[in-house]
């Protein structure tokens, strides 16, 4: 059996009540392309019937439709990765299950992939979320362009495709911690962006927190720039020699003037502003480090429980 021209990654978790829409305007979208598709789901430890309902559509479409079961919840990008290493597609479009971005809009990827990008980003034309989302991701893309030079319009938007070679790459990348659009503009060579829609959320609620969402530009900052490093490090010889110079300032005026006798609030503003500098650049220099320690270990990113494919 030839592999399918079309893969179609989904990570899901706890997304029972968009499952079987999903699923609906998915198959009759792949259908009306009149191409070669497999759709693979990657249950992400949903702790509700998510998993089941996956099984479900497998029967409805068992040569089309195959499911990765996670041994626990490793993250979406982990349920990504997973999806990639076992897709045969020529072109691999990711896909998340909230209907958030529809499934009509595979199309317009399909398009510009055909035109000769090997790397296909989609961005929301008018996002649905609240603001507080809207203007945090404008200032992430902003952050994540300074310190990376990678340029994408829209970070969070996971509707993406990607041809085989890009993917190939990415697995063969073997990372313990990796943010998938910013791995593959990295190995593309012709990147591109197209506009999509994009849909208010109908059941269920974000998996992303702001605790996730800043451990993600965490891994974004510490796995594609040195820039912090090096920030702090020039922070810390301006703090230097500031500090040398205050030093020989206040020798000075000890014996011409006298000793000081006010201003000791400010120096103890100046203590602790210099002092928060310190844990900050000790907390960049760990992310670094824990990065490093991970993938010391050898562990696997993400552990299997169960695959279910048809056996052709």
């Amino acid at each position: 059996m030839s592999n399918p021209y079309i893969s179609i990654v989904i990570p899901v978790y706890n997304e029972a009540g968009n499952l079987y829409p999903l699923y609906d305007r998915l198959i009759a979208t792949l259908d009306a392309l009149n191409k070669s598709y497999e759709v693979i789901f990657t249950n992400d430890g949903s702790r509700d019937c998510s998993y089941a309902i996956l099984k479900d559509l497998y029967q409805r479409r068992p040569k089309q439709i195959r499911i990765i079961d996670f041994n626990g919840n490793f993250g979406q990008h982990m349920a990504i990765m997973a999806g990639f290493a076992v897709s045969r597609g020529d072109v691999v479009i990711t896909l998340d299950a909230d209907l958030q971005n529809p499934p009509e809009e595979i199309a317009k990827l399909l398009a510009a992939f055909e035109a000769g990008s090997d790397c296909v980003g989609g961005v929301r034309a008018e996002r649905q979320d609240n603001w507080f989302r809207r203007y945090a991701s404008r200032l992430n893309n902003w952050i994540r362009f300074i310190l990376t030079n990678i340029k994408m319009t829209d970070q969070g938007c996971m509707l993406r495709a990607y041809s085989r070679r890009v993917v190939d790459l990415m697995v063969a990348s073997n990372e313990s911690s990796v943010y998938i659009p910013a791995l593959a503009y990295s190995f593309a060579i012709q990147p591109t962006e197209v506009l999509v829609a994009h849909s208010a959320r109908e059941s269920g609620v974000s998996k992303y927190s702001l605790y996730k969402l800043l451990r993600l530009n965490f891994d974004i900052m510490t796995g594609f720039s040195l820039i912090p490093l090096q920030m702090f490090t020039m922070i810390g010889m301006c703090v230097s020699l500031f500090s040398g110079v205050l030093v020989v300032v206040l020798l000075v005026r000890r014996f011409m003037i006298g000793p000081e006798v006010g201003g000791v609030f400010t120096l103890f503003a100046i203590m602790y502003f210099l002092i928060g500098i310190v844990l900050m650049s000790l907390g960049i220099v760990g992310e670094y480090i824990g990065r490093i320690y991970q993938d010391g270990r050898k562990r696997p990113p993400y552990v299997i429980r169960e695959t279910i494919e048809s056996s052709d």
